[in-house]
């Protein structure tokens, strides 16, 4: 009896931001998901910081890492997609949110949960001369660079309420544990420290003459130059390092979103729900006009189950929506830059270590909630199976072409086949494309295809592009035509106009660029998307194939290696966000501009499925040669090496070991192995070419690198 079919995705759930809310809705919905729901997470970046670590941070208590929820990570929990990139606007009529760089998202439920910004653009000077404390990539960036600095300080942060004053406490801090003198200023127009009770505000003001901060309250900043800020009244106030905390500010593509706003941000009633009832919001970037509250982090972790119940009725068309009743007052836990704190709630403060420590326990437990995601059991597999099922493997099979078959198995397969039929049509054994004759041109012809490894269409598109394109590159042919072949999941045709859409409009967008043009496709809907391409190319001379390699000639490599070990522990929720986000990067990256560039290569190939390794030995094996690898300077993809070392693997590595049994297997060499999607250009050049070479390579963008080099002797890999 077959097992019952997966629940067509019929709505598209989008969370615009990375907020502590939705965060905590994804982490909630990985738990229990709802059928039938394709949800999208967008942010700018693949982690989204906590804020409440920021001040511990800015001390020296924390490590940069520890701040970071990581998205990419979270998403993959929660079976969401992510798309990383700053929302510049939101068409309600249209249902669509414009991310720069790709096509609009449409969604049929959308929440929105930004935060704020502390970016001052009227004020003249701010965006040379300093740095927001949001958001926390760039500051965190810039205050890691000036803290190793030598010298006096001079700080100033603009914006005394509670945020400022934490800041500038964290900075006076760490500029005294680095032995360096610090003039510190904190500037506020209006009082300082207002939002606290009087009995609250005199413990932080005497901390903050404690550690040497003059207070300037009640004044106004004309102007921010390169050595500090000049006042309405023309005093100056040194500073090399300015930044601003200066209460909560919306995004400026809020405005233009049509929904009923207040003071600039989204305005929501009891549940959360906006003007516009397919948009919700929560968070600092949200007014809650049944009950205004402060901007402050406990309302949003406090607002998720609300918005998490509330998009599920929607979503699934059940039930009341539940309201969300905010409580009067919070605890507030003020760091006081070392490991002290002062609290207060109901206007009675109280301080020392044990609140510090009081708070680092809830700030810490909040975090690992995202750092210990729970484990999901997989289905139990059946108690009866066919003999021989259980010796093979049982972990998730790799997308990319970490899902495809080994050399052996293909090769076996195609040697088979009688050939011989067409005169204009030149097989070339090892090669990944054809060579055909029509009239006096020459023409390449090639398909490839991947299994998704991302849940994000136009990733996706653009990695497989690219991927397939590698084998007209490799053979030195301008792209020339493609058709398109999809399988998608099982989903509405509302679902499938947007996913066609954005798919077909990433796909052309990297084609074009490449000189080729999208003549048609295929269709069609299966377990889930495998996205492909075939493709010709045009030739005004003889094809760089396997077989060109010459004793001598030097090893070139334009990317680095790792994508398979990175996918296949990004599966198992083991790979750092970061890590992948580069990774993409890197696989999205075309490479025409260095084909041009190895124009003169004697060889050259993509390197894919069958991993550096074994690509170098298709061409030692066409060219009759040995290679020499040097092991070293083989370049890596970031966090490649570390998940190797902690046993992680490609579905297809043990494949690709099999080609080349006596090379060793520790987790450097086994990298060598890894299957690799949209990998990097391996050419057998003129040694005497190859430092000139390598640096056009790097000029035009590519981590490029002289890995080695062919010899005469019976083909191999020998490795240095």
């Amino acid at each position: 009896m077959q097992g019952r079919p997966p629940v067509p995705l019929t709505r598209d759930l989008v969370l615009v931001g990375g907020g502590h809310a939705h965060a905590l809705v994804l982490r909630m919905w990985g738990m229990d998901p709802l059928p039938g729901t394709r949800v999208t997470v967008i942010n700018p970046g693949p982690t989204a910081p906590y804020s409440g670590m920021l001040p511990g941070f800015v001390a020296g208590h924390y490590r940069r890492d520890d701040l970071d929820i990581d998205l990419v990570r979270l998403a993959r929990f929660a079976g969401a997609r992510v798309v990383l990139g700053q929302c510049e606007g939101i068409d309600p009529a249209a249902r669509l949110i414009h991310v720069p760089g790709r096509p609009p998202i449409g969604y049929d439920l959308c929440s929105v949960n930004v935060g704020i910004t502390s970016t001052m653009p009227a004020l003249p000077g701010f965006a040379e001369h300093a740095v927001p404390a949001k958001p926390l990539g760039p500051f965190a960036s810039r205050w890691s660079a000036y803290l190793a600095a030598e010298g006096p300080a001079r700080v100033a942060v603009i914006g005394g309420g509670v945020a400022g004053a934490e800041l500038i406490l964290a900075m006076a801090h760490a500029l005294k544990a680095r032995g360096r003198p610090a003039e510190l200023v904190l500037v506020e127009r209006a009082r300082a420290l207002s939002a606290l009770g009087r009995a609250a505000a005199g413990p932080l003001r005497a901390a903050l003459a404690a550690h040497g901060v003059t207070i300037r309250e009640g004044v106004e900043i004309a102007a921010i130059g390169p050595d500090g800020l000049r006042l309405a009244d023309g005093t100056r106030i040194a500073a090399d390092f300015i930044t601003g905390a200066a209460g909560a500010r919306p995004y400026d593509w809020i405005a233009d979103t049509g929904l009923r706003l207040h003071d600039g941000f989204i305005a929501v009633d009891e549940y959360l729900q906006s003007s516009d009832p397919a948009i919700f919001a929560a968070g600092d970037c949200a007014h809650l006009s049944a009950a205004p509250r402060p901007k402050a982090g406990v309302y949003a972790v406090r607002e998720a189950p609300v918005l998490l119940a509330n998009l599920r009725t929607r979503l699934s068309e059940t039930g009341p929506l539940r309201r969300y009743r905010p409580q009067k007052d919070y605890l507030k836990l003020i760091s006081l830059g070392g490991q002290s704190a002062l609290g207060e709630k109901w206007g009675l403060p109280f301080s020392g270590p044990a609140i510090w420590r009081w708070k680092n326990r809830i700030d810490q437990r909040f975090m690992d909630r995202f750092r210990a995601l729970p484990a999901m059991a997989p289905p139990a597999p059946p108690a009866l199976r066919t003999a021989g099922a259980e010796e093979l493997p049982q972990k998730p099979m790799c997308g990319g072409c970490g899902a495809k078959v080994g050399r052996g198995a293909l090769r076996a397969a195609l040697a088979g086949l009688p050939g011989g039929l067409r005169r204009d049509v030149t097989p070339l054994p090892g090669d990944d494309a054809a060579l055909l004759h029509i009239g006096g041109q020459r023409q390449v012809l090639t398909t490839d295809h991947l299994r998704a490894f991302t849940e994000d269409p136009v990733t996706m598109t653009r990695i497989a592009a690219v991927h397939a394109l590698g084998d007209i590159w490799a053979m030195g042919a301008t792209p020339q035509a493609a058709t398109v072949t999809l399988i998608l999941p099982r989903m509405s045709p509302a679902l499938q106009r947007r996913s066609l859409s954005e798919i077909m409009t990433a796909a052309d967008a990297v084609l074009r660029a490449a000189g080729a043009e999208i003549a048609g496709g295929h269709s069609s809907m299966g377990e889930e998307m495998t996205i492909g391409f075939t493709l010709t190319g045009l030739l005004n001379r003889a094809p760089i194939t396997l077989a060109g390699g010459r004793p001598g000639d030097a090893l070139v490599l334009t990317k680095p290696i790792g994508t398979g070990v990175l996918m296949a522990a990004e599966m198992q929720g083991a790979a750092r966000g970061a890590w992948i986000a580069a990774a993409f990067d890197r696989m999205t990256k075309p490479q025409g501009d260095a084909a041009q560039v190895l124009a003169n290569a004697h060889a050259m190939t993509d390197v894919t499925g069958f991993g550096l390794a074994g690509h170098l030995l298709n061409i030692c094996e066409a060219s009759g040669l040995a290679a020499t690898l040097e092991l070293t300077a083989v370049p890596l993809l970031e966090g490649a090496l570390e998940l190797s070392r902690a046993g992680h693997r490609s579905t297809l590595y043990d494949d690709n070991k099999a080609l080349l049994p006596d090379l060793p297997d520790d987790p450097l060499s086994a990298l060598l192995f890894d299957p690799q999607t949209a990998g990097g250009l391996l050419a057998a050049i003129p040694a005497a070419e190859a430092a000139e070479t390598v640096a056009a390579l790097q000029r035009a963008g590519y981590a490029a690198a002289r890995i080695g080099a062919l010899s005469a002797g019976p083909p191999g890999i020998h490795l240095t």
